[in-house]
């Protein structure tokens, strides 16, 4: 279970957010759950999406497909790493230095 930072600007609609980028970038229309929200792509048997306290962040958990083929396994990573731009408002570059940044 990861949690990823939203842009500032780009939590008032949130919610609405994740099942459009999840329809839009994985093309499959999200389960709703008791938290958020659940799909099944590729070689993800399992990706959870829920927003995270004063929605200001997304928590994501993922269960993978182990037995799935290499080229499935990049194409699903492909789709997860423009999920999580598209969700966040942060590219992986930004992303990566945000943790780099914050002391242990």
């Amino acid at each position: 279970m990861q949690e990823y930072p939203i842009k500032r600007g780009l939590t008032k609609d949130v919610d609405a957010r994740i099942v459009a980028e999840l329809k839009n970038c994985f093309g499959v229309d999200p389960e709703k759950t008791a938290k958020g929200y659940r799909i099944k792509s590729g070689a993800l048997k399992r990706l959870d999406v829920f927003v995270g306290t004063g929605e200001k962040s997304v928590i994501i958990d993922t269960e993978s497909d182990i037995s799935a083929s290499d080229e499935v396994i990049l194409d699903t990573n492909r789709k997860f790493r423009k999920y999580l731009d598209a969700i966040t408002g942060f590219s992986t570059k930004e992303r990566v230095k945000r943790v780099k940044s914050v002391p242990e």
